[in-house]
């Protein structure tokens, strides 16, 4: 029997090295190699040689470009975060921390889908018995639901090339082996090899593909990067687990918009989308608050209404404290630079907290205005007046810069019924939104003046 040999794989990028090195020599990163068992080399040119038949070369404005055709899922706000619905020979992956609702929110399209489509779920993770027990929980039609409880890839990939269904679901990739591979389950290599050939055949046969991934504690996609760039589609679950409300999030999407979020409930009967998911995000309070400031921001091609939330108080140490919930951190640094050095509020002597109602992570820009006048309410114990919502970009040399869909922004202002809106002098519409006082703004200092004048 001839010896077996180790090597090397790099968790991040997937390069391999002969030997285990500090830095990895593909991408430099540090401490990521993990030590595996060389694949036999010979089936391994068997494995990939039954590929899809090549095409001669052709010019590209000869290549007819059709309208891809979809399938719903049967819930409305899946089918928004994938661009409209499933495409047909798509590769999905799909991500979230444990208990999040992954398997649920795939059984449940699933079982909408069967009525009119074959499908398959492969469980991976759970046995036959426990899926039935969710699906009876759900309260699912599941009687024309096939599923196949197997982890190798081979009988799997068997499966789907007997079968041809239109919808495949693999619950979760990291179970998934190949017998060509000596490796254990989970590995770098698995992942990647399980990924490939299950990519490989999705788009051969033309069956879309859902996988599910784990994540790790820094709430990535565990697994090579490469399997992030293999696939069409890459959402991930946000959320507290022990609030009742979840966030579907596309950060890649060859076939729709990116960052376009789903938003959801889950309930007893699973996962049910929201249809105003702004109501969500505002805090209802009896009478105005300090430190509370509405912004209307934009995730993919959906405006929603979030509340900002600051709580400046005097710091006890020597370094003030700065936290950041649902915004980024060292944003939130700029932007007190930006209020001391161009609007005179100085908070060198104070602990400053901001925080995201809902638990919605809002990363675009247009963020900046909303964050300060919520920390100059707070600093001043002055409420903002009721009905005000705002939306804008900070440089640093204190303009306000403007913010992309502004006139969507102020549509949905209105129809929620924000009276009064302070925008970039950019977003000014040209003409009058019915029943929104629009208040152009160039500067922070007129921001601040405009609030509460």
């Amino acid at each position: 029997m001839a010896k077996l040999r180790s090597r090397y794989v790099c968790s991040e990028c997937g390069g391999i090295s002969p030997k285990w090195l500090g830095q990895c020599p593909a991408c430099h990163a540090w401490n990521t190699l993990v030590e595996g068992v060389e694949p036999d080399r010979a089936p391994a040119r068997n494995r990939y040689a039954a590929l899809a038949p090549t095409q001669d070369v052709q010019m590209l404005g000869e290549v007819a470009a059709e309208e891809l055709d979809r399938m719903s899922t049967g819930v409305d706000e899946f089918d928004r975060a994938l661009g409209g619905g499933l495409v047909e020979g798509s590769v999905v992956l799909i991500g979230g921390d444990p208990g999040i609702g992954k398997s649920t929110l795939l059984l449940q399209s699933l079982a909408h889908l069967s009525a009119s489509h074959d499908v398959l779920y492969v469980s991976g993770e759970e046995s036959a018995a426990q899926v039935a027990l969710r699906a009876r929980r759900l309260g699912l039609e599941v009687a024309r639901l096939p599923l196949l409880a197997e982890i190798s890839l081979e009988r799997i990939c068997a499966s789907i090339e007997a079968r041809r269904p239109a919808v495949v679901v693999v619950d979760s990739i990291q179970t998934l082996y190949s017998e060509q591979l000596q490796s254990a389950p989970g590995s770098v290599a698995q992942v990647r090899e399980c990924a490939a050939q299950l990519t490989r055949l999705s788009k051969q046969t033309g069956v879309s593909v859902v996988m599910i991934g784990h994540v790790t504690k820094e709430g990535t996609l565990a697994g090579p990067r490469v399997l992030e760039h293999m696939v069409d589609t890459v959402l991930y679950f946000e959320g507290d687990t022990h609030s009742s409300f979840r966030l579907v999030r596309a950060f890649k999407n060859r076939f729709g918009a990116v960052n376009e979020l789903g938003v959801f409930a889950m309930t007893d009967r699973g996962l049910r989308g929201v249809s105003n998911p702004s109501a969500l995000f505002l805090s209802q309070h009896a009478q105005e608050v300090p430190g509370a400031c509405v912004l209307v921001t934009q995730e993919g091609s959906r405006p929603l209404l979030v509340e900002v939330q600051a709580l400046v108080d005097t710091a006890h140490v020597p370094n003030p404290r700065r936290l950041s919930v649902g915004l980024e951190q060292n944003r939130l640094a700029m932007l007190l630079a930006v209020l001391h050095r161009h609007a005179g509020v100085a908070l060198y002597d104070h602990d400053v907290f901001i925080n995201a109602v809902g638990g919605v992570r809002i990363g675009e820009p247009a963020a900046d205005l909303a964050v300060l006048l919520a920390i100059v309410s707070s600093l001043k114990s002055r409420p903002l007046p009721r009905g005000l919502a705002v939306f804008g970009e900070v440089g640093l040399a204190g303009e306000i810069r403007p913010a992309p869909r502004g006139q969507e922004r102020l549509r949905e202002a209105g129809k929620l019924g924000f009276s009064k809106l302070l925008i970039p002098r950019a977003n000014a519409p040209k003409r009058p939104v019915e029943g929104v006082e629009t208040v152009a703004l160039d500067r922070v200092d007129q921001a601040i003046e405009a609030a509460w004048g």
